[in-house]
């Protein structure tokens, strides 16, 4: 039988606690939000990050922030 390994991000990297004991995802650490986006800006999957539903849900608030301010782009094509 074949050994399957995780390839996603380490859950740790991007999913911060806050002083009441929250997890959160910083809109503003753009350098671990651009390992959880392909090269072309879509948002990996939760299946490829191995996070679960509620994370996912963080992620992409957090992208969608980041995008909005103008931290991330929305698209990585050039017109």
């Amino acid at each position: 039988m074949a050994q399957f390994t995780r390839s996603g991000a380490n859950r740790s990297e991007f999913i911060q606690t806050d002083a009441r004991k929250r997890d959160y995802v910083d809109y503003k650490t753009v350098d671990s939000l651009r390992r959880l986006m392909t090269p072309n800006g879509k948002i990996y999957s939760r299946k490829r990050l191995g996070v679960s539903a509620r994370d996912q849900r963080m992620i992409a608030q957090a992208i969608k922030r980041a995008r909005y301010m103008g931290l991330l782009p929305y698209t990585s094509a050039t017109l």
